[in-house]
């Protein structure tokens, strides 16, 4: 197999995330974005160490699982969603596999208990990170995500599936509004433009609804008109805060050099088991509201009992699962490396009226060790890559007989179990939990324990 070639074939396995094969005689591609089943033409763009991958060029069958009669419009150009023709029971089924045959292939025995679906499957984002651009070279405004497989090009998202009908009249106030006028979108090569971003936040229980349009500081707009057209809009939510964020970063990141609030406030509330929090902007929230209610259940039933005990949260985001353990435990100590994040924890931890949670700000890496409590659990939820292995290793030295680690990404968490296990702990239970309905990505939550507690060095 050569770059530039052609091969037509059918995809067999089929790897987590969204991963195909092609097996022919003259060797396996590996193919992005395909679906099991589906028969493609494929050109070979990569070739490196006897492997071969391909870009997709043609569908040439459908995959006999692509039964679904109404997909989103936009499925296929827009790059946010890959189940949409697949129905949703068929979706769970292919997520729970390809977390089984990857923790299967770490741990020899262990209780799977399976995948939980999310409460709802259309409308379940409570965060849209829409971006400004056009969908071809020098062609009109666009406002929506970027198109998939490109960088550059953005495919206008009016009638997304996966959010609620607020963000699509939100998304088209504001591109109109812009489109009128000419306003010319931030390109991201000349570093020229000034609309970047729009940040939409819908909180699913209280229907509370936070704006935030992100701009350059290459022109001085007077918004004004903008907001009013806003608060005219007839939504199922109410908008609570119009914000005006300035970022004049050259990478391609959601980020704040400066916010100004144009209505209104800049936080909204939301409530998950019963508490509430406060979440501001840029903070790190699950973006699957009732999903999360289902993962922290199975997080709280693995965690266990907890009276008179101290409980460690490390990559603890805004705290909601310490606050979720917090009523039944002693202390619970969280760890998160994004300030704003801790900041809002200790106000939602105010809130909800508990008094036992701390929240320190740092790098779990160097934070770890300037701890003065001791604890009893942990709870692992670290960001996508996982656990930095010095950072693991410091966690593992403190011989706890129960780890709890909440994974978004099963390829990292199956790297991070390898060491756990090689280090006196065993994989007991299993549980996935789908957030994120369409897409490829899922929760996993496993429980470990450790029966011989402090007696096992860490292995380097």
């Amino acid at each position: 197999m050569k770059k530039g070639e052609i091969y037509e074939g059918t995809i067999g396995q089929f790897d987590f995330p969204d991963k195909g094969f092609i097996e022919l005689p003259e060797g396996k591609i590996g193919v992005k974005h395909a679906l099991p089943g589906q028969k493609l033409r494929v050109m070979i763009n990569k070739k490196r160490g006897g492997k071969a991958e391909g870009r997709i060029l043609e569908v040439l069958e459908p995959s006999s699982l692509e039964t679904a009669t109404d997909p989103c419009p936009h499925f296929g150009s827009c790059g946010g969603c890959t189940y949409q023709t697949i129905p949703y029971e068929e979706q769970l089924k292919i997520k729970e596999k390809q977390v089984k045959d990857l923790i299967d292939g770490v741990c020899k025995s262990y209780e799977f208990e399976g995948i939980k679906a999310s409460p709802i499957e259309n409308g379940y984002r409570n965060k849209m990170e829409f971006s400004f651009g056009d969908e071809y070279k020098d062609g009109p405004l666009a406002l929506g995500m970027h198109k998939r497989g490109s960088f550059y090009d953005v495919v206008t998202t009016t009638d997304c599936r996966i959010v609620n009908s607020d963000f699509c009249d939100i998304l088209k106030a504001v591109k109109e509004y812009f489109e009128v006028r000419g306003t010319r979108f931030y390109k991201k090569m000349q570093h020229t433009g000034y609309l970047r971003h729009l940040l939409v936040r819908r909180a699913i229980k209280t229907g509370e609804i936070l704006i935030d349009l992100v701009t350059t500081t290459q022109e001085d707009m007077d918004l004004t008109p903008l907001t009013g057209q806003l608060l005219k809009l007839k939504l199922n939510g109410k908008i609570v805060g119009i914000l005006h964020t300035f970022n004049d970063s050259l990478a391609d990141v959601v980020k704040s050099d400066r916010t100004d609030i144009l209505y209104g406030q800049d936080f909204f509330y939301e409530e998950l088991l019963g508490l509430r929090f406060k979440i501001s902007p840029f903070s790190f929230f699950q973006t699957n509201s009732l999903g999360a209610e289902v993962l922290y259940e199975t997080t709280r039933r693995y965690v266990g009992e907890t009276k008179d005990k101290v409980v460690f949260d490390l990559y603890s985001g805004t705290g909601t699962i310490a606050q979720i353990i917090a009523p039944v435990a002693k202390k619970v100590v969280g760890v998160e490396i994004v300030s704003e994040a801790v900041d809002a924890a200790r106000e939602n931890a105010k809130l909800n009226g508990l008094d036992n949670c701390e929240f320190i700000a740092g790098d779990v890496l160097k934070v770890i060790d300037e701890l003065k409590d001791k604890p009893d659990l942990i709870i692992l939820d670290p960001p996508r890559d996982g656990i930095h292995p010095k950072a693991l290793l410091k966690i593992i030295d403190f011989g706890v007989d129960r780890l709890v680690y909440v994974s978004c990404k099963p390829t990292s968490l199956t790297r991070d179990l390898v060491v756990l296990q090689e280090n006196g702990y065993r994989v007991e239970k299993v549980c996935c939990v789908d957030m994120f309905p369409s897409t490829a990505n899922v929760e996993t939550c496993v429980l470990l324990s450790h029966k011989n507690p402090q007696t096992s060095p860490p292995s380097l």
